[in-house]
This record gives structure tokens, C-alpha cells and sequence, in this order.
């Protein structure tokens, strides 16, 4: 025990001499792939949690007026009848008879997607990939275990099916069980947390050090000097100072996130590195690779960062990209984006560009519909004749009028 008192107070007396970063305002840059990438997925994750919703009904379809309902849940941007509407190609408004009410079901072209969407969910590769990326991220918290809540906020980007609680995690009791927990020290004001049953060494290798390893987990060595990929959008410069000290943080040794390094100074370099590890892994568990900032700070808070999740992502936009698009903050994480494409895809993410391909069906027929309006338009004027009142009288007698009339057929 007194070794490692030793051995601890040495690391924090290293660490002090660590210069912490420097009080600039980072400039935000705005990056237009990446934006890109997040607008292209704008209204996605409401239409399918709508059409799980929908299909989750014996009858395969709902009542308009209870899809109205839960506007509120599914973070509708407008009225659920104008919503449906939009998107006529997942969606079918129809009328069972003429004493019932306006019904929604999917459109054949979106229930079949669904159906190869569900054979990828039912697949044993992807449960077992499925149920490894959630036992990661329950061992990012030191309690392992997470509210239902808050990993409800990540089922979309961590790739589980919609009901994941009793489709999923039933068939994976040496995994995962269900617990409560006192909010505040309370007992008696439970939430439901899902618990990792024990650690899992195996899982305990972050993307960072797999990289360093080269596919031989033998070769993992903790505190090595491991720096992030680090790239930066046209327009961005950083002032040389902060240059500087990004060039010394990404030579400090590496703190792997699946390690409890709340004993380092939170204010020094190395407790930042640990923080941006954390978010790195955080990111690359998800599917798509980002996901909304509030659902990322609402975790820091419940593991204990408080602010430190903020102030990384705004410290670090050479790893983070920060994006104001589709109403919302999105995190992206830059390494994992070519352009707006994906490096490496998912198969889930081939399926989801599935439905905005049909989300954007009718959008595409109505540009084309429009630019042809214009073009008409701009044909029309060509060929228009103005005729000058001074010369009305002579226009229309004989030949000028044959003229210009056989000029109007050829046109």
C-alpha cells in the first residue's frame, strides 16, 4: 500500500510540472463535409423511431391522433400529420373504412427495407457486436452500470434494436441485469440501471490502443505515448502557442478510458488527455460515429466530468468537429469522416441511408419538377414577339401576318 501511496504522488508530482492549456479562444471553424454528413441525416432518427413505433401495433398501423400524441417524444420538428406528409414514401395515411379514423402504416417500399433492417438486427455477428459496444460503454463508468435513460439516448448511435431491453439483453444474462438505484440516496426515488455483470478484460482495449498493437492485443502497453489523429478544416489555424502545447499534450503518455484516472489533477494536461480518451472511445462505439452534445455532456455528468466534457470538445476541434446543423449540436468525430462518407461503415448505417434515399424521393421529384417550371419559363420568354403599337396596323395585313403566324408554329 505504501508503494503505491509513492508511486502515486510521484505520477502527481510529474504531472504539476505539466503546463495546462492555454487560456485562447479557440476559433470554431465551420467545416461543410461534415455538416454534410450530419444534414443528410436530418428527420432520420424520428422516422424510425416512428416506424418502429407504428409496427410495434398488432395491426401493423396506428391512428393518426395517437401518432399526434407523441410529437413530444419523438422530437417531431412539426405537426405528425405535416410530418407524415412530408415523407410519402415511408409513410401511408389512409382510412380503414368510412367510420374509422385517418390510420398511418409504412409504405411497401419502407416496410421491406425494415425487414432486411431486421434480419441484420436478428444476425448473431451483430448481436454479439451489439452487446460488446454496450458492455464497453457500461465499462467506461467506474460503477459499471448506467441508467436506462440515458443509454436509451444512445440506442440510435450505438446500433440496438428499438426494444433492446427484452430483444437484446434478455438472451445475455452472463452480460448484463437489470438494477435499481436511489437517485440522490434516496431508496425509495429508483431508477432502472442496466449493470454490467463483471469486468471483461478482453473488452478492456480501447481503439487507440488496438491501433498501436496492430492486431496482437499482446502488444498493448499502458502509458504508452499515444497521440490522436489529428485533422483541421480549410480556414482553421491555430496561433502558435497552442500549437506548441498540442505538440507536447499528444506526447503524454496515454491513459487508457477503461482505466479510473480520477486521481489525476483535473486542471492538468494528462487529466485532459484521460478526458479526451474517454470521448474518443465514447464516439467510435457508436455506429455513426457521432451523436447530439447533450446526450454526451448528460453522461459526463452521471461518470463525474462535470464541465471537463465541454471544455475538451472545445479544446480539441483538430479530433472533434462541433456541428449547428438540423436544429440540434451534433459531436462528430473527425478521423472517422472522408469528406461526409464514413471510412469505415457500418451495415446498419447502409440500411439507415436506405430510408433517406426514400425520405428523398419525393424531395428530388420536386426540384426536378421546378427546374423544369423554370426552364419552361426561361423557354417561354425566348420566344415571345413584343409588338410595337406604332407598327400594329402594318403587322396584320397580307403576308406579315401569315409570317409571324408561321413563325409562332415553328416555335
Amino acid at each position: 500500500m505504501a508503494l503505491g501511496v509513492c508511486n502515486t504522488a510521484r505520477l502527481l508530482s510529474g504531472i504539476r510540472h505539466c503546463r495546462t492549456f492555454i487560456a485562447v479562444r479557440i476559433k470554431w471553424v465551420p467545416d461543410p463535409s461534415l455538416d454534410a454528413a450530419v444534414t443528410k441525416e436530418k428527420d432520420l432518427k424520428q422516422v424510425i423511431s416512428l416506424k418502429n413505433h407504428i409496427l410495434a401495433s398488432p395491426s401493423k398501423s396506428l391512428p393518426l391522433s395517437s401518432i399526434s400524441l407523441l410529437k413530444p417524444e419523438f422530437n417531431l420538428p412539426m405537426a405528425a400529420f405535416r410530418f407524415l406528409k412530408r415523407y410519402p414514401f415511408v409513410f401511408s395515411v389512409f382510412q380503414p373504412s368510412p367510420s374509422l379514423p385517418l390510420h398511418v402504416k409504412l409504405t411497401r417500399l419502407a416496410f421491406k427495407v425494415h425487414c432486411e433492417e431486421q434480419v441484420i438486427h436478428d444476425s448473431s455477428a451483430h448481436r454479439d457486436d451489439a452487446v460488446k459496444r454496450l458492455a464497453r460503454l457500461l465499462m467506461l463508468c467506474k460503477s459499471m452500470r448506467l441508467p436506462l435513460h440515458i443509454i436509451d439516448r444512445f440506442k440510435h448511435d450505438l446500433g440496438l434494436p428499438h426494444n433492446y431491453v427484452s430483444q437484446l439483453l434478455s438472451d445475455y444474462p452472463d452480460y448484463f441485469q437489470v438494477v435499481g438505484e436511489g437517485r440522490n440516496g434516496d431508496s425509495r426515488d429508483e431508477m432502472l440501471c442496466l449493470e454490467l455483470v463483471s469486468w471483461k478484460d478482453e473488452l478492456a482495449v480501447s481503439e487507440m490502443e488496438r491501433r498501436m498493437a496492430l492486431g496482437d492485443l499482446r502488444n498493448v502497453k499502458k502509458g504508452a505515448r499515444i497521440g490522436f489523429l489529428l485533422s483541421y478544416p480549410k480556414g482553421f489555424d491555430l496561433v502558435n502557442k497552442v500549437r506548441d502545447w498540442v505538440f507536447e499534450w499528444q506526447n503524454l503518455p496515454y491513459v487508457s478510458p477503461y482505466e479510473n484516472a480520477f486521481h489525476l489533477n483535473p486542471n492538468g494536461d494528462q487529466a485532459e488527455k484521460w478526458t479526451v480518451a474517454v470521448l474518443h472511445e465514447l464516439l467510435w462505439l457508436l455506429v455513426s460515429k457521432k451523436t447530439e452534445s447533450e446526450n454526451v455532456l448528460l453522461l459526463g455528468e452521471y461518470l463525474g466530468f462535470g464541465r471537463r466534457f465541454k471544455h475538451a470538445l472545445v479544446h480539441h476541434p483538430g479530433i472533434f468537429y462541433l456541428s449547428h446543423k438540423i436544429r440540434t449540436q451534433t459531436v462528430v468525430l473527425r478521423e472517422a469522416y472522408s469528406k461526409d462518407f464514413l471510412v469505415v461503415k457500418h451495415p446498419l448505417m447502409g440500411m439507415r441511408f436506405r430510408y433517406i434515399y426514400l425520405m428523398n424521393i419525393d424531395k428530388e421529384s420536386q426540384r426536378r419538377r421546378k427546374l423544369m417550371l423554370s426552364e419552361s419559363s426561361m423557354m417561354t420568354k425566348k420566344v415571345s414577339f413584343p409588338v410595337k403599337k406604332s407598327e400594329d396596323k402594318g403587322k396584320f395585313k397580307g403576308g406579315n401576318r401569315e409570317g409571324l403566324v408561321g413563325k409562332s408554329n415553328c416555335s
